[in-house]
């Protein structure tokens, strides 16, 4: 069983990344949404000189941009309140543009081919869906807007962004992507995390990436988050190492109460081709201000695990939250408890 932490601002130092090896993590994901390998360079020495201190050989996966949309960088984390009015506008906008914007008021940058399909009424999630926004105003060409909050909160900078129901087809691989590929070995890389995977051709593309750039012996790993993904499952399996259910995005493409169906449904394909999966998002989201797990996430992890997953994953639990090895610590030996519920079941 493979227990993955985040990294992040929460567990940077050697210590607390040993103890959360020690406390049962196998392997970390790098998120390079909005950084490359390179600029973690000595974030990662400290992961590995942690995995020593732990006894451990750790997994590494890179979980690269893809054709995941995403807003552009805050000056400071933006409070909205709801039922009040906040700006948008493409972040492609020349930088003269952009601080014209910013200087009228609190703005959202956002990528340009999201404001191409944003008209009055639009919804707009982001971040995982924490926030909805409605648009109630677009101007010059669709480049810039206003946008009612519905669901509010405190927005950080780089967070994802869906435009409920409109179809938006970025490339699969950003020039990032490709650099991080030919810098995965020197780092230790050992799997690769396709996001929002849509088609065989995406996989394909990333696969050839990896032959090309001396990385074809890295595990590669296709994240399904939408429902198009789970669509094109079968003609996926094939062509990945494994699965990752990444229920945060998933659950923005679907109504929430029919995502527990879509991860049973996404298991029991895997299950059914030979294919490992494991499943993210979420799974210990309480314990980022929390020393204890509420008992529905217990449950959700034993489940997940007695369903045969071959591993588990928190983000922003080890990343930003406030209890990283305690984190894992629940992770792991619930995660055992239903590794060992699944081999009496099956014996």
């Amino acid at each position: 069983m493979e227990i993955y932490g985040t990294l992040g601002p929460s567990c940077a130092t050697r210590a607390v990344l040993a103890d959360m090896f020690r406390a049962g993590m196998t392997g970390i994901r790098l998120n390079l949404s909005h950084s490359s390998l390179r600029d973690s360079a000595r974030q990662l020495e400290v992961l590995q000189a942690a995995a020593a201190d732990a006894g451990l050989r750790p997994m590494l996966l890179i979980d690269m941009q893809g054709p995941e949309l995403r807003i552009g960088s805050l000056r400071a984390p933006m409070m909205l309140c709801e039922n009040e009015e906040v700006q948008y506008y493409s972040k492609e906008l020349p930088e003269e543009e952009r601080q014209k914007i910013r200087r009228r008021g609190r703005a959202i940058p956002v990528p340009g081919v999201a404001c191409d399909v944003l008209e009055r009424g639009s919804e707009i999630l982001l971040d995982d869906g924490r926030f909805l926004l409605r648009v109630t105003e677009t101007g010059d060409g669709g480049s810039r807007g206003m946008a009612m909050v519905v669901r509010g909160g405190m927005l950080s900078g780089s967070k994802s962004i869906k435009v409920i129901g409109a179809e938006i087809e970025p490339p699969t691989m950003t020039g990032a992507d490709l650099r991080n590929i030919r810098d995965a070995a020197e780092f230790g890389v050992t799997g690769v995390m396709q996001p929002f995977v849509r088609s065989r051709a995406d996989l394909e593309t990333v696969r050839r990436a990896l032959d090309e750039n001396g990385a074809g012996h890295l595990q590669l790993i296709a994240k399904i988050e939408s429902r198009a993904g789970m669509q094109q499952l079968d003609s996926l399996l094939p062509v990945c190492d494994a699965i990752c259910i990444a229920r945060g995005d998933l659950g923005n493409d679907m109504d929430l109460w029919t995502l527990p169906v879509a991860q049973k449904e996404i298991a029991a394909a895997c299950r059914s081709a030979g294919r490992s999966f494991m499943v993210a998002t979420q799974m210990l989201s309480s314990m980022e201000k929390c020393a204890v797990p509420t008992r529905a996430e217990v449950n959700d992890i034993f489940n997940t695990v007695a369903d045969g997953a071959a591993g588990v994953m928190v983000t922003g639990e080890t990343a930003v939250g406030k209890y990283p090895v305690e984190v894992i610590r629940f992770l792991a030996r619930t995660a055992a408890e239903g590794e060992a519920y699944r081999d009496r079941a099956g014996s």
